[in-house]
């Protein structure tokens, strides 16, 4: 995910390894017993946080007429999608739905007709579930309390702590995919994290977050606007990475992964595949669409209903009598 160059105001898991990195000193206070020697945060928020003032991109969520609400819609939409493929989307979506309230008023199936390909359509219903809530519990006003924000349908750990941090300059751990790379890299010394988040990461990120509200909150979007576009997966670049003195990866030589084999995303003839044809043409339709619409998008007929069965168990498709489907009004 990505995040404000600045906080917005108040409108609106396998351990870590045993030893300490070559080349970093142990803080007092860091290092457990058996665990991992982490370097002074302050070694690291300075750097990485004069190069973000430098380097950040100009993204309407970052900019403070997005407001919490605007912050929040990309934080949904940005989960496992690039930000070339959301800007379009974020900027139809609040055009139209400019506050919660205003998206709450519409059925569920139009939020998914707006989420166009974005991918993982269920996070529409669940966006959608959220404005309901603040809508009926925080006078259509997002919440500014991390509990508040963890209480809402479809808000997990990663989401409340990002609207918290980025929207209201609140001190949060902010772990996205990108964020875990480079403490990865620059603290634990190898070159991938874990494929789930660990407990151990956890409290590395704890660890390194910066005492001070506004310190912590720009500490969360620079290194995480340094994984994106310096400390990238495949072509990291660290000629131009403010904390490559100090990277216990490159200090080591770069080490080649020898974790578990991280995971691909494969797309073309999977399940996925399928739904997303059989919703392009919910989508599109005015109309409830009839069975043989929907079986005309793939030949493979188990394969096929299978996908349309999981898209009404997940709530994304809601069948009627004859034979007709259409996007949930409910």
């Amino acid at each position: 995910m990505t995040a404000p160059t600045k906080p917005m105001p108040n409108s609106s898991d396998s351990p870590l390894s045993g030893h300490a990195p070559a080349g970093l000193a142990e803080p007092a206070g860091l290092a457990e017993p058996g665990g991992l020697a982490e370097p002074a945060g302050e070694a690291l928020h300075s750097p990485v946080i004069a190069w973000f003032d430098t380097h950040a991109r100009d993204l309407p969520w970052r900019r403070a007429d997005a407001g919490p609400w605007g912050v929040m819609v990309s934080e949904f939409m940005l989960q496992q999608t690039p930000v070339s493929r959301v800007l379009p989307v974020y900027e139809q979506w609040l055009a139209r739905w400019p506050r919660p309230a205003d998206l709450a008023k519409e059925p569920p199936g139009e939020a998914v007709r707006a989420w166009g390909r974005l991918g993982y359509p269920r996070r529409a219903l669940r966006l959608h579930g959220a404005a309901l809530a603040i809508t009926e519990r925080h006078n259509g006003d997002v919440p500014t309390q991390h509990a508040q924000l963890l209480a809402l349908p479809g808000i997990g750990e990663y989401t409340a702590a990002a609207v918290a941090s980025f929207a209201y300059g609140q001190r949060h751990a902010v772990l996205d995919t990108n964020v875990r790379r480079v403490f990865a890299r620059a603290v634990t010394g190898v070159q991938y994290p874990p494929n789930a988040t660990t407990a151990a990461e956890r409290k590395l990120a704890r660890a390194l977050l910066p005492e001070d509200e506004r310190t912590a909150s720009r500490w969360a979007a620079a290194s995480m606007e340094l994984g994106a576009l310096v400390c990238t997966a495949k072509n990291e670049n660290c000629g131009a990475c403010p904390i490559a003195v100090q990277c216990a990866w490159r200090l080591a030589g770069k080490p080649p992964h020898e974790g578990p084999a991280r995971r691909g995303q494969t797309y073309a003839g999977t399940d996925r595949q399928v739904r997303g044809k059989l919703l392009a043409v919910l989508r599109e339709a005015v109309t409830p669409v009839p069975q043989s619409a929907l079986d005309r998008v793939w030949d493979e007929p188990v394969q096929r209903a299978r996908a349309l069965d999981g898209l009404v168990a997940d709530g994304l498709v809601e069948p009627l009598p004859g034979g007709r489907y259409r996007l949930p009004l409910t």
